[in-house]
């Protein structure tokens, strides 16, 4: 005990601090994991979804040594580089975010050992890799009997790309509501969940079939972008065209409330980042997927104005 003390207040007063590089060489851990999102940096930091997975991810790692490392690279590039980097001993574990049907994360991280948890289902569930999401098959076809019930006819829909499993998920819900509700499939267009994008995937769908009065957006950005074509075509929302979007985190003053699918984002982050600290202390193989219930935000876009 009087050595300890002695040894304490030597650190103390010479103002030590250990040395990472040489602890990491005994322990085999680098006190870092990875954020690896497959996006483009101009996407990445305009959408809300991501600040709010890297804010849930610190959130998880706050009271730890852990340092957070953040790998983007885009659907198109050779991800052999960024596997490397996780293969080489970098960092102790790693949260995959955007993970798009071509780029083989699931598949090299699976065999690589390294301690994994992707925040959205991987297209391989087979492999053993865990996994954080929200319904999204439930979210689309809330969006879908939501506006049934609105007394919405000719519905349409905008969906995300169709290499992630969130955007496959949604348009299968989408279809399974409509068929509850009795109303036959309306147009279907890929978008990429940017404004932008839901701009020109509305101007198509409304190209499409003019009768629409309703659609579902598979994300808010998406949602916003169809606003503006809804406009720009001379009409109006909620008056002509009902709206839904996806996600729940836009609310900017001014714009008009937006009926959404809210996802719990930054607590799925919170618990992406809470399960790999678990696994990498103790790695547990075949955990059961979290999945968290979705949830119909129901805002002016998608009510009829009185009068």
């Amino acid at each position: 005990m009087a050595a300890q003390t002695a040894v304490d207040a030597a650190v103390i007063s010479l103002g030590y601090t250990p040395n990472r590089a040489a602890r990491s060489l005994v322990t085999r851990r680098t006190s870092s994991i990875a954020l690896v999102i497959n996006e483009p940096n101009a996407r990445v930091m305009a959408d809300p979804f991501f600040a709010a997975v890297i804010t849930g991810i610190t959130e998880a790692i706050r009271d730890t040594e852990m340092q957070l490392v953040l790998l983007m690279s885009r659907p198109d590039d050779d991800p052999s580089r960024t596997v490397r980097y996780l293969r080489g001993g970098h960092v102790d574990g790693a949260i995959v975010v955007s993970h798009h049907k071509a780029d083989g994360w699931t598949e090299k991280l699976a065999d690589s050992g390294l301690p994994t948890v992707f925040i959205g289902r991987p297209w391989d569930t087979g492999l053993g890799i865990h996994y954080i999401d929200v319904d999204n098959f439930e979210g689309g076809r809330l969006a879908a009997l939501h506006l049934a019930a609105a007394g919405r006819k000719h519905l349409g829909t905008i969906t995300g790309p169709m290499d992630m499993t969130a955007a496959a998920d949604r348009l299968a819900g989408w279809h399974t509501g409509l068929r509850e509700a009795g109303l036959p499939p309306g147009p279907v267009i890929e978008g990429d969940f940017t404004p932008a994008g839901g701009m020109e995937a509305a101007e198509r769908l409304l190209a499409e079939d003019s009768r629409v009065d309703g659609i579902f957006a598979a994300s808010d950005l998406m949602a916003r972008g169809a606003i503006t074509a809804i406009q720009a075509a001379g009409r109006s929302v909620p008056a002509d065209i009902a709206l839904v979007g996806f996600d729940d985190h836009l609310a900017a003053p001014g714009e008009l409330p937006l009926t959404t699918i809210s996802q719990p984002t930054s607590e799925m982050a919170t618990q992406a980042g809470r399960l790999l600290l678990a696994d990498i202390e103790n790695p547990t193989p075949g955990r059961d997927p979290v999945i968290h219930p979705a949830r119909l935000v129901i805002r002016a876009s998608s009510q009829r104005q009185e009068g």
